[in-house]
């Protein structure tokens, strides 16, 4: 994963907690990239006026005029203290035909707090220790080199671990092998053969290779497929009927969903088709905003993992810059602190983020033109005004 995702992570998170009105709160559109935007729809009890809840008329204005130059589609929902819904842009920029509310779309590394949560489960049920090692759970999977690497610095991506190989590190690059296969276990053997890149506990580095080891963790305690796993302990359970992996390579997203697009070569290409089980449990999920809601309060509630193991997700390792405990990012911003987890694939960026009290939640996906840059255009205009009351 690039560190771009980071950066993204951390200023979504940080503008929505801002403190005051945001002018427009990216309203300011770019030239349209198709000839017909879709009805936007929003709904929701609160006002602009409403001194505790989200900004209506920031939000509203954040979703006006899709499609633009960079996001065709968006679903957002805010809850809590107040609630927000909005859904604007186009399902498909050839058709011209509204975006779908509730459309499927690719959660990218939201995938890690599934990933996480299974494994903190596995810990309350004794079958997993926090402080046990990678060479005694997987042995032979790293060489000589490495120190014992425990599962809670995977957890916390302190390993020390790599990057695994990669099949392009931006979309340009990615574009034309898109329908190749990268195994897990491919990717996990080229970043051990790269050896460590620090001592493990030493710092903090985000980075997919951390849950892709404790994806194969999952399945070699388990027996079970790391898909079956999220199944059985996390979508059925919380009624997630819409979330699922692919199957194997299989590039689409099935059920009904709005397509993405980046900027390839100065041209919008639709980039919904891609394999990527190369991210699996660390980016490959494909779910619904109102299923990510769902995980969202059942986890902040302590239903998805029990306390003391909950702890672990809100603990951050004490190390210059750290700012993730287990699957989600903490930030602080003018006294309040909110946590969450974004997640991006080529044509789709979504979020997760919510107080620890649940007085005041966002999840949303936007089918964004560059979702794999920088970003930061997307983390203004619909992080700010959900959390700047």
């Amino acid at each position: 994963m690039r560190a771009r995702t980071t950066a993204l992570t951390a200023a979504c998170l940080a503008l929505a907690l801002a403190a005051g009105p945001l002018a427009a709160a990216g309203a300011s559109a770019a030239p349209a990239t198709a000839s017909a935007a879709g009805p936007a729809a929003a709904s929701g009890a609160p006002t602009a006026h409403d001194a505790t809840g989200p900004d209506v008329e920031a939000l509203s204005a954040a979703i006006a005029g899709l499609p633009d130059r960079d996001v065709t589609a968006a679903d957002v929902r805010v809850g809590g203290d107040g609630t927000w819904r909005g859904t604007a842009g186009v399902r498909d920029i050839r058709t011209g035909a509204p975006a779908l509310r509730d459309g499927r779309f690719r959660a990218g590394s939201v995938t890690k707090v599934v990933t996480a949560s299974i494994v903190l489960q596995l810990a309350a049920e004794g079958r997993i220790s926090l402080d046990g090692t990678v060479q005694h759970y997987l042995p032979g999977l790293l060489t000589e080199d490495f120190e014992p690497i425990t599962v809670r610095q995977l957890l916390n991506y302190t390993s020390g671990l790599k990057p695994g190989p990669s099949l392009g590190e931006t979309v340009e690059e990615g574009y034309p092998h898109r329908f190749e296969t990268l195994t897990p276990r491919q990717v996990v053997a080229g970043s051990a053969a790269q050896g460590p890149a620090y001592r493990p506990g030493t710092r903090q580095t985000y980075g997919n290779i951390h849950y892709t080891v404790l994806g194969m963790l999952i399945e070699k305690v388990t027996g079970d497929s790391y898909a079956h796993q999220a199944q059985v302990r996390i979508f059925g359970p919380l009624g997630m009927r819409h979330t699922s992996f692919p199957a194997g390579a299989d590039p689409r997203v099935h059920g009904p969903h709005n397509r993405g697009y980046d900027w390839i070569d100065g041209k919008l290409v639709d980039v919904t088709d891609w394999n990527m089980s190369d991210r699996w449990a660390a980016g490959d999920m494909i779910s619904t905003t109102a299923d990510l809601q769902r995980l969202l309060v059942a986890l902040f509630r302590g239903r998805v993992v029990p306390e003391p193991q909950l702890r672990e997700m809100f603990t951050v390792p004490g190390l210059p810059g750290a700012r993730y405990g287990a699957g989600l990012e903490r930030i602080e911003l003018n006294g309040k602190v909110i946590w969450g987890k974004t997640g991006s694939r080529p044509g789709y960026a979504t979020a997760i983020a919510a107080t620890r009290d649940l007085s005041r939640t966002l999840v949303y996906d936007v089918t964004a033109t560059d979702a794999k840059g920088d970003g930061a255009g997307t983390a203004e205009r619909f992080g700010y005004p959900a959390f700047n009351r």
